[in-house]
Protein backbone atom coordinates (compact mmCIF):
# COMPACT_ATOMS: atom_id res chain seq x y z
CA UNK A 1 0.00 0.00 0.00
CA UNK A 2 1.34 3.82 -0.39
CA UNK A 3 -0.08 6.91 1.27
CA UNK A 4 0.78 9.50 -1.20
CA UNK A 5 1.05 12.73 1.40
CA UNK A 6 0.22 15.79 -1.17
CA UNK A 7 0.12 19.30 -0.39
CA UNK A 8 1.50 23.22 -1.39
CA UNK A 9 5.48 23.49 -1.67
CA UNK A 10 6.68 23.91 1.93
CA UNK A 11 3.23 22.42 3.39
CA UNK A 12 5.63 20.39 5.73
CA UNK A 13 5.20 16.79 3.43
CA UNK A 14 8.71 15.69 4.24
CA UNK A 15 8.88 16.44 7.39
CA UNK A 16 5.30 14.92 8.36
CA UNK A 17 6.47 11.84 6.38
CA UNK A 18 9.51 11.38 8.01
CA UNK A 19 7.19 11.13 11.50
CA UNK A 20 4.39 9.21 10.15
CA UNK A 21 7.19 6.30 9.46
CA UNK A 22 7.18 5.74 12.96
CA UNK A 23 3.38 5.59 13.52
CA UNK A 24 2.81 3.21 10.96
CA UNK A 25 4.22 -0.42 11.50
CA UNK A 26 6.75 -2.14 8.67
CA UNK A 27 6.55 1.80 6.67
CA UNK A 28 9.42 3.04 4.69
CA UNK A 29 9.83 6.99 3.38
CA UNK A 30 9.75 6.74 -0.95
CA UNK A 31 10.61 10.58 -2.08
CA UNK A 32 9.95 10.63 -5.74
CA UNK A 33 12.07 13.64 -5.97
CA UNK A 34 15.61 11.58 -5.49
CA UNK A 35 14.12 10.43 -9.35
CA UNK A 36 13.97 13.81 -10.58
CA UNK A 37 17.23 14.77 -9.14
CA UNK A 38 18.95 11.42 -10.58
CA UNK A 39 17.54 12.44 -13.94
CA UNK A 40 19.29 15.45 -13.99
CA UNK A 41 22.15 13.62 -13.80
CA UNK A 42 21.34 11.09 -16.48
CA UNK A 43 19.44 13.10 -19.42
CA UNK A 44 21.21 15.12 -21.97
CA UNK A 45 20.58 18.97 -21.33
CA UNK A 46 19.28 19.11 -24.49
CA UNK A 47 16.15 17.15 -23.09
CA UNK A 48 16.21 18.81 -19.87
CA UNK A 49 15.96 22.21 -21.27
CA UNK A 50 12.60 21.26 -22.85
CA UNK A 51 11.13 21.30 -19.46
CA UNK A 52 10.43 23.29 -16.63
CA UNK A 53 9.69 20.70 -13.86
CA UNK A 54 10.53 16.87 -14.29
CA UNK A 55 7.44 16.11 -13.27
CA UNK A 56 7.08 17.04 -17.00
CA UNK A 57 9.12 14.19 -18.44
CA UNK A 58 6.94 10.93 -18.78
CA UNK A 59 10.31 8.95 -17.84
CA UNK A 60 9.83 10.16 -14.64
CA UNK A 61 6.39 9.48 -14.37
CA UNK A 62 7.36 6.09 -15.56
CA UNK A 63 9.60 5.59 -12.89
CA UNK A 64 8.26 6.61 -9.99
CA UNK A 65 5.54 3.77 -10.38
CA UNK A 66 8.37 1.28 -11.16
CA UNK A 67 10.74 2.51 -8.69
CA UNK A 68 7.40 2.14 -6.32
CA UNK A 69 6.55 -1.82 -7.13
CA UNK A 70 10.33 -2.59 -6.72
CA UNK A 71 10.39 -1.32 -3.55
CA UNK A 72 7.02 -3.00 -2.12
CA UNK A 73 8.70 -6.28 -3.77
CA UNK A 74 11.82 -5.92 -1.95
CA UNK A 75 10.71 -4.36 1.21
CA UNK A 76 7.14 -4.83 1.81
CA UNK A 77 4.62 -3.02 3.95
CA UNK A 78 3.55 0.59 3.07
CA UNK A 79 5.33 3.31 1.13
CA UNK A 80 4.88 6.85 2.56
CA UNK A 81 5.40 9.12 -0.42
CA UNK A 82 5.74 13.20 -0.19
CA UNK A 83 5.14 14.71 -3.11
CA UNK A 84 3.58 17.92 -4.41
CA UNK A 85 0.84 16.56 -7.77
CA UNK A 86 -0.64 19.82 -8.84
CA UNK A 87 -1.84 18.58 -12.13
CA UNK A 88 -4.85 16.33 -12.50
CA UNK A 89 -3.41 14.47 -15.37
CA UNK A 90 -0.21 13.31 -14.11
CA UNK A 91 -1.88 11.90 -10.83
CA UNK A 92 -4.30 10.51 -13.24
CA UNK A 93 -1.53 8.69 -15.01
CA UNK A 94 0.70 8.05 -11.83
CA UNK A 95 -2.19 6.52 -9.65
CA UNK A 96 -3.02 4.44 -13.06
CA UNK A 97 0.15 2.84 -13.46
CA UNK A 98 0.13 1.76 -9.09
CA UNK A 99 -3.67 0.62 -10.06
CA UNK A 100 -2.55 -1.76 -12.72
CA UNK A 101 0.19 -3.03 -10.42
CA UNK A 102 -2.19 -3.62 -8.48
CA UNK A 103 -0.78 -1.64 -5.49
CA UNK A 104 -3.77 0.39 -3.59
CA UNK A 105 -3.00 4.10 -3.36
CA UNK A 106 -4.40 6.46 -0.10
CA UNK A 107 -4.14 9.88 -1.08
CA UNK A 108 -3.79 12.77 1.93
CA UNK A 109 -3.91 16.12 1.28
CA UNK A 110 -2.08 18.24 4.00
CA UNK A 111 -3.83 22.07 3.85
CA UNK A 112 -3.16 25.07 5.00
CA UNK A 113 -4.22 28.33 5.25
CA UNK A 114 -2.09 30.72 2.22
CA UNK A 115 -0.71 33.13 5.23
CA UNK A 116 0.54 30.55 7.14
CA UNK A 117 1.94 28.30 4.31
CA UNK A 118 3.97 31.83 2.90
CA UNK A 119 5.31 32.31 6.83
CA UNK A 120 6.55 28.30 6.59
CA UNK A 121 8.03 29.10 2.93
CA UNK A 122 9.89 32.24 4.56
CA UNK A 123 11.04 30.60 6.97
CA UNK A 124 13.47 28.37 4.83
CA UNK A 125 15.16 31.63 4.41
CA UNK A 126 16.70 31.40 7.90
CA UNK A 127 17.00 27.75 8.70
CA UNK A 128 19.29 25.22 8.81
CA UNK A 129 19.93 24.46 5.61
CA UNK A 130 19.78 28.35 4.08
CA UNK A 131 23.44 28.23 6.30
CA UNK A 132 24.51 25.34 4.54
CA UNK A 133 23.75 26.19 1.11
CA UNK A 134 22.10 29.90 0.88
CA UNK A 135 21.63 29.50 -3.20
CA UNK A 136 19.64 26.30 -2.79
CA UNK A 137 17.47 27.71 -0.41
CA UNK A 138 16.69 30.72 -2.45
CA UNK A 139 15.43 28.73 -5.74
CA UNK A 140 13.65 26.27 -3.32
CA UNK A 141 11.81 29.50 -1.64
CA UNK A 142 11.03 30.79 -5.24
CA UNK A 143 9.65 27.91 -6.19
CA UNK A 144 7.18 27.39 -3.48
CA UNK A 145 6.26 30.86 -3.76
CA UNK A 146 5.73 30.66 -7.93
CA UNK A 147 3.29 27.31 -7.09
CA UNK A 148 1.14 28.65 -4.76
CA UNK A 149 -1.23 30.37 -7.44
CA UNK A 150 -1.18 26.42 -9.14
CA UNK A 151 -1.96 25.00 -6.07
CA UNK A 152 -4.99 27.06 -5.57
CA UNK A 153 -6.20 26.53 -8.93
CA UNK A 154 -5.92 22.78 -8.14
CA UNK A 155 -7.68 22.64 -4.96
CA UNK A 156 -11.02 21.85 -6.64
CA UNK A 157 -9.66 18.24 -7.93
CA UNK A 158 -7.45 17.64 -4.93
CA UNK A 159 -10.19 18.27 -2.21
CA UNK A 160 -12.95 15.99 -4.04
CA UNK A 161 -10.31 13.56 -4.21
CA UNK A 162 -7.81 13.38 -1.59
CA UNK A 163 -8.43 13.30 2.62
CA UNK A 164 -7.95 16.66 3.67
CA UNK A 165 -5.69 16.94 6.98
CA UNK A 166 -5.63 21.00 7.81
CA UNK A 167 -2.34 21.27 9.54
CA UNK A 168 -2.52 24.59 10.27
CA UNK A 169 -0.80 25.75 13.92
CA UNK A 170 0.40 21.51 13.85
CA UNK A 171 3.84 20.01 14.24
CA UNK A 172 4.48 17.45 11.71
CA UNK A 173 4.00 15.24 14.50
CA UNK A 174 0.74 16.03 15.45
CA UNK A 175 0.31 16.12 11.37
CA UNK A 176 1.47 12.71 11.22
CA UNK A 177 -0.45 11.22 14.02
CA UNK A 178 -3.82 12.61 12.27
CA UNK A 179 -2.62 10.89 9.02
CA UNK A 180 -1.86 7.80 11.06
CA UNK A 181 -5.52 7.96 12.50
CA UNK A 182 -7.06 8.16 9.07
CA UNK A 183 -5.11 5.33 7.92
CA UNK A 184 -5.49 3.30 10.35
CA UNK A 185 -9.62 3.83 10.72
CA UNK A 186 -9.91 3.43 6.99
CA UNK A 187 -11.10 7.20 6.45
CA UNK A 188 -8.45 7.62 3.86
CA UNK A 189 -10.22 6.18 1.64
CA UNK A 190 -8.64 3.98 -1.60
CA UNK A 191 -7.56 6.04 -4.80
CA UNK A 192 -10.92 4.96 -7.11
CA UNK A 193 -8.50 5.10 -10.16
CA UNK A 194 -8.76 1.40 -11.58
CA UNK A 195 -6.98 -0.39 -14.56
CA UNK A 196 -6.46 -3.85 -15.68
CA UNK A 197 -3.09 -5.48 -14.53
CA UNK A 198 -0.25 -4.73 -17.01
CA UNK A 199 0.15 -7.66 -19.83
CA UNK A 200 3.03 -10.20 -19.43
CA UNK A 201 2.37 -11.26 -23.38
CA UNK A 202 0.85 -10.14 -26.66
CA UNK A 203 -2.42 -8.90 -26.12
CA UNK A 204 -5.46 -8.70 -28.54
CA UNK A 205 -7.74 -5.02 -28.26
CA UNK A 206 -10.56 -4.31 -29.41
CA UNK A 207 -11.68 -0.86 -30.51
CA UNK A 208 -15.07 1.04 -31.44
CA UNK A 209 -14.96 4.13 -33.37
CA UNK A 210 -18.26 6.08 -33.22
CA UNK A 211 -19.58 9.50 -35.37
CA UNK A 212 -21.96 11.48 -34.78
CA UNK A 213 -24.34 12.79 -37.55
CA UNK A 214 -21.60 15.71 -38.41
CA UNK A 215 -19.04 12.22 -39.14
CA UNK A 216 -16.93 13.58 -36.04
CA UNK A 217 -15.31 10.66 -34.52
CA UNK A 218 -15.57 9.61 -30.76
CA UNK A 219 -12.35 10.09 -28.42
CA UNK A 220 -12.53 9.10 -24.94
CA UNK A 221 -9.64 10.64 -22.17
CA UNK A 222 -8.60 7.80 -20.01
CA UNK A 223 -7.87 8.63 -16.59
CA UNK A 224 -4.72 6.19 -16.09
CA UNK A 225 -2.78 6.94 -19.14
CA UNK A 226 -1.64 9.92 -21.22
CA UNK A 227 -3.10 10.89 -24.12
CA UNK A 228 -6.65 10.15 -25.71
CA UNK A 229 -8.35 7.05 -27.01
CA UNK A 230 -10.58 5.01 -28.88
CA UNK A 231 -13.60 3.19 -26.86
CA UNK A 232 -12.46 -0.26 -26.10
CA UNK A 233 -9.87 -2.15 -24.42
CA UNK A 234 -8.78 -5.90 -24.08
CA UNK A 235 -10.15 -8.44 -25.49
CA UNK A 236 -10.14 -11.70 -22.59
CA UNK A 237 -9.90 -15.11 -22.97
CA UNK A 238 -12.52 -16.91 -24.97
CA UNK A 239 -14.28 -13.59 -25.99
CA UNK A 240 -15.00 -12.61 -29.70
CA UNK A 241 -13.16 -9.46 -30.24
CA UNK A 242 -16.20 -7.83 -31.98
CA UNK A 243 -18.19 -8.56 -28.92
CA UNK A 244 -15.31 -7.34 -26.74
CA UNK A 245 -15.74 -3.79 -28.33
CA UNK A 246 -19.07 -4.16 -27.84
CA UNK A 247 -19.03 -4.54 -24.12
CA UNK A 248 -16.22 -2.14 -23.67
CA UNK A 249 -18.66 0.85 -25.35
CA UNK A 250 -21.65 -0.33 -22.97
CA UNK A 251 -18.92 0.23 -19.84
CA UNK A 252 -17.07 2.87 -20.66
CA UNK A 253 -19.53 5.29 -21.83
CA UNK A 254 -22.98 3.83 -21.49
CA UNK A 255 -24.02 2.68 -25.50
CA UNK A 256 -25.49 -0.09 -25.65
CA UNK A 257 -24.67 -1.20 -29.35
CA UNK A 258 -27.58 -3.77 -31.16
CA UNK A 259 -25.03 -4.31 -34.07
CA UNK A 260 -22.28 -6.60 -34.27
CA UNK A 261 -19.81 -3.81 -35.77
CA UNK A 262 -17.87 -3.87 -39.31
CA UNK A 263 -14.23 -4.70 -39.17
CA UNK A 264 -11.98 -1.66 -40.59
CA UNK A 265 -8.30 -2.50 -39.83
CA UNK A 266 -6.49 -5.24 -38.16
CA UNK A 267 -2.40 -3.67 -36.74
CA UNK A 268 0.21 -5.16 -35.27
CA UNK A 269 2.05 -3.85 -32.76
CA UNK A 270 5.48 -4.54 -31.98
CA UNK A 271 6.85 -5.32 -28.74
CA UNK A 272 8.07 -2.01 -26.94
CA UNK A 273 9.98 -2.98 -23.84
CA UNK A 274 7.91 -2.46 -21.19
CA UNK A 275 4.97 -2.76 -23.70
CA UNK A 276 4.53 -6.44 -25.00
CA UNK A 277 2.52 -5.49 -28.13
CA UNK A 278 0.23 -7.50 -30.13
CA UNK A 279 -2.91 -7.18 -32.49
CA UNK A 280 -4.71 -4.06 -32.10
CA UNK A 281 -8.41 -4.00 -33.89
CA UNK A 282 -11.01 -0.94 -34.95
CA UNK A 283 -14.63 -1.17 -35.58
CA UNK A 284 -16.90 0.67 -37.27
CA UNK A 285 -19.74 0.96 -34.77
CA UNK A 286 -21.16 3.70 -36.94
CA UNK A 287 -23.40 7.04 -36.02
CA UNK A 288 -24.46 8.02 -32.92
CA UNK A 289 -27.91 10.20 -33.24
CA UNK A 290 -27.64 13.46 -31.68
CA UNK A 291 -29.84 11.87 -28.96
CA UNK A 292 -27.85 9.14 -28.06
CA UNK A 293 -24.37 11.24 -28.32
CA UNK A 294 -26.58 13.30 -25.21
CA UNK A 295 -26.56 10.15 -23.08
CA UNK A 296 -23.32 9.40 -22.70
CA UNK A 297 -22.35 8.63 -19.61
CA UNK A 298 -18.49 7.95 -17.85
CA UNK A 299 -17.07 6.08 -14.77
CA UNK A 300 -15.24 8.98 -13.23
CA UNK A 301 -12.62 6.50 -12.13
CA UNK A 302 -11.94 5.19 -15.54
CA UNK A 303 -12.55 8.40 -18.43
CA UNK A 304 -12.46 12.01 -17.20
CA UNK A 305 -13.74 13.41 -20.93
CA UNK A 306 -14.93 12.37 -24.43
CA UNK A 307 -15.74 14.47 -27.24
CA UNK A 308 -16.26 13.96 -31.65
CA UNK A 309 -13.33 15.57 -33.38
CA UNK A 310 -12.45 15.62 -36.87
CA UNK A 311 -9.19 13.84 -38.52
CA UNK A 312 -7.08 16.69 -38.08
CA UNK A 313 -8.07 17.63 -34.58
CA UNK A 314 -7.60 13.80 -33.59
CA UNK A 315 -3.59 14.16 -34.35
CA UNK A 316 -3.16 16.60 -31.82
CA UNK A 317 -4.69 14.05 -29.15
CA UNK A 318 -4.25 10.87 -29.88
CA UNK A 319 -0.51 9.22 -29.61
CA UNK A 320 1.12 8.78 -33.15
CA UNK A 321 0.44 4.97 -33.14
CA UNK A 322 -3.14 5.25 -32.56
CA UNK A 323 -3.74 8.51 -34.72
CA UNK A 324 -2.15 6.30 -37.86
CA UNK A 325 -3.98 3.61 -37.30
CA UNK A 326 -7.51 5.70 -37.12
CA UNK A 327 -6.03 7.29 -40.19
CA UNK A 328 -6.00 3.95 -41.91
CA UNK A 329 -9.77 2.90 -40.47
CA UNK A 330 -11.01 6.07 -42.02
CA UNK A 331 -9.37 5.23 -45.57
CA UNK A 332 -10.87 1.67 -44.82
CA UNK A 333 -14.19 3.36 -43.83
CA UNK A 334 -14.75 5.17 -46.84
CA UNK A 335 -13.80 2.31 -49.21
CA UNK A 336 -15.92 0.06 -47.31
CA UNK A 337 -12.93 -2.74 -47.12
CA UNK A 338 -10.58 -3.67 -44.70
CA UNK A 339 -6.78 -2.72 -43.79
CA UNK A 340 -3.80 -5.07 -42.66
CA UNK A 341 -1.65 -3.11 -40.64
CA UNK A 342 1.86 -3.44 -39.29
CA UNK A 343 2.72 -1.04 -37.10
CA UNK A 344 0.24 1.52 -38.34
CA UNK A 345 1.46 0.73 -42.21
CA UNK A 346 -0.59 -1.02 -44.82
CA UNK A 347 0.47 -4.43 -45.64
CA UNK A 348 -0.58 -6.74 -48.55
Amino acid sequence: MIVWINGAFGAGKTSTARELIDMIPNSTLYDPGVIGAGLRELLPQKRLAEVSDYQDLPIWRRLVVDTAAALLDDAGGVLVVPMTLLRQEYRDEIFGGLASRRIPVRHVLLALDETILRGRIAGRASGADAADDPARTERARQWAYEHIEPYGAALGWLTADALVVDTGGLTPAQSAALVADAVNAGSAGLCEIVQTPEPTAETVAAGVLLFDERDRVLLVDPTYKPGWEFPGGVVERGEAPARAGMREVTEEIGIELDQVPRLLVVDWEPPRPPGFGGLRLLFDGGRLPDRDAERLLLPGSELRGWRFVTEDEAASLLPPARYERLRWALRARERRTVLNLEAGVPVG
